[in-house]
């Protein structure tokens, strides 16, 4: 078994699992609030190892596209959707959510889950996500924020526990993302940490993919002593992170 890249994303790619936060639950608020049905046409930015985008394809039928800049991470995604029998819906391919590969006005729906937090220049991906969005469709995404004004050492503890080198922003400052690329009527629907929801993360996983999981984490911790350091030092959250740090599903539709 190969050593992995040891970083957030990384690992997540060798384990074969995607997190945000509010986990399961929030992905299906931005599915209510999109709209997505069996006729929509759908692309995921950084969609992870394809548990979402898989998601969509096996329980609304509808045809997804699923875009990440990891290559580990759209293998996770192909091997997840031949497993799941989506193949046919689902197609998967690497790409930077700042440069979208894509014809302008293709999809009815883009969304994304704890991706453009990650990324330096936020206002270009959001103008990437509205350009190729047809014209009445829908930009929908989850984001942390800052809820209140956080010191400068929690900013940086954060950073490194997450690998979040750019600046998160508030509600006001993702809202203002959205609207400076041409997205109206936007739901903003702002969240605290709350366990029993970041729990639900669980509920995109069979028992074979928990399986896994786990047999790679406990493979890793024992044959690598990198990833042991790693993890020592992320396993203390700072205190009141959660009094200063939350999340919000964002969704506009595109009017110009």
């Amino acid at each position: 078994m190969s050593n992995p890249e040891i970083s957030y994303f990384g690992l997540q790619a060798y384990v074969g699992t995607t997190k945000h936060m509010g986990g399961f639950e929030s992905t299906k608020v931005l599915i209510e609030l999109c709209h997505i049905g069996k006729d929509t046409y759908v692309l995921e930015v950084g969609c992870g190892v394809g548990a979402t985008a898989c998601y969509l394809a096996k329980e609304y039928g509808c045809q997804v596209i699923g875009v990440d800049i990891s290559k580990a991470m759209i293998a996770r995604s192909n091997e997840r959707a031949q497993r799941e029998g989506v193949a046919d819906r689902v197609k998967f391919k690497d790409a930077d959510v700042q440069d979208l590969p894509f014809e302008d006005a293709l999809f009815d729906v883009v969304i994304g889950e704890s991706v453009l937090t990650f990324v330096k220049d936020k206002q270009r991906a959001v103008r990437e996500c509205a350009r190729v969005t047809k014209l009445g469709g829908y930009v929908g995404l989850n984001e942390e924020l800052w809820i209140e004004t956080p010191s400068a050492q929690l900013v940086e503890r954060v950073r490194k526990i997450w690998d979040i080198k750019p600046d998160i922003p508030t509600s006001e400052g993702w809202m203002g993302l959205l609207e400076d690329v041409g997205l109206s009527d936007i739901d903003m629907r702002t969240y605290k940490f709350d366990a029993r929801r970041e729990a639900s993360q669980m509920k995109r996983y069979d028992f074979q993919d928990m399986w896994r999981m786990f047999y790679r984490l406990l493979y890793l911790y024992i044959n690598n002593p990198d990833f042991r350091k790693y993890m020592a030092g992320r396993k203390r959250l700072p205190k009141d992170i959660f009094r200063y740090l939350g999340y919000a599903v964002f969704v506009g539709r595109k009017s110009r």
